[in-house]
């Protein structure tokens, strides 16, 4: 178990805006040495330069999480610069919308490229190093509600935080297996103070729609998504769940018990323990 963070080092992903940056500022407040990671160069600089006038010591890394070779990059200069590794937060996210039926190859390809194999790519990049360190250290993967619960018109978005969620539960029972004192963590954020919803800006050019396919639906609820972020939660409030989860040990970090997220969940484990079908919900703000 991780509970003293001063000295200690953190990587993050996707950490120049949003939940990303908002653990970059906390881990920086604990005392943490800080590798911020983003594909978007000109805001992680602009992110780096604001977390290191707080004083703390930190690195950006430009990085695409969805090639593992960056990623492995990304660990040889987190070690060159501090020479080890305690907190590895695979946060980076983006978000597709649409009916499933019209969703093409690549609106899965790049979803999938960044939700799940950015977080299998950081796992496979750090876990070994804290592995052979042997001592406490902590895998945060950003999983969301949606890999709790399925809403329509994200497919996409929902299977691979499914498969994230699952991923990060199966990580979690292996290092216990192996007796590791390095600790694990679902980050479940609902409704957060996001850029998720304009992912479409860090589409790669090789996985963008056709300009002829028009899906009203995907428009329509992309819009939705913005509309409702651009309202919700603050990312500080994020940062603030994980430094806890992560000193208590807890590998659930969900939305706050009693909101309509919470109840959503709840009624979908109703669901599967009943054997009936599933439950149309109404998901409402970000509580």
């Amino acid at each position: 178990m991780l509970e003293e963070f001063e000295g200690k080092v953190a990587v993050v992903t996707g950490a120049a805006s949003g939940i990303g940056k908002a653990m970059s500022q906390r881990f920086a407040a604990e005392g943490m040495k800080v590798v911020m990671a983003d594909i978007e160069q000109d805001m992680l600089n602009a992110s780096v330069e604001e977390v290191g006038q707080a004083g703390a010591e930190v690195l950006g890394v430009r990085t695409d999480v969805s090639r593992a070779d960056e990623l492995s990059r990304l660990a040889e200069a987190t070690l060159d610069r501090f020479g080890r590794v305690h907190v590895l937060c695979n946060n980076a996210g983006v978000f597709a919308g649409g009916l499933t039926w019209d969703a093409i190859g690549t609106d899965w390809e790049w979803v999938f490229g960044v939700n799940v194999y950015g977080v299998l790519h950081g796992i496979r990049a750090f876990v070994p190093i804290l592995l052979e360190q042997n001592e406490p250290g902590h895998v945060v993967n950003t999983c969301s509600m949606a890999g709790l619960i399925s809403t329509p018109f994200a497919g996409a978005y929902n299977v691979s935080k499914h498969a994230a969620l699952s991923l990060t539960e199966t990580l979690y029972h292996e290092l216990r297996v192996k007796q590791s004192p390095v600790g694990c963590s679902a980050l479940c954020p609902e409704l957060i103070r996001t850029g998720i919803g304009r992912s479409e800006r860090n589409r790669p050019a090789h996985l963008k729609r056709p300009e002829d396919v028009s899906q009203p639906e995907q428009e329509l609820v992309e819009t939705a998504i913005r509309e409702s972020i651009d309202t919700g939660i603050d990312p500080s409030e994020m940062a603030n769940r994980v430094v806890q989860g992560i000193r208590e040990d807890r590998f659930y970090l969900l939305a706050e018990e009693g909101g309509s997220w919470d109840r959503a969940c709840r009624t979908r484990l109703e669901d599967i323990r009943l054997r009936r079908n599933p439950t149309l919900g109404v998901i409402a703000g970000g509580n």
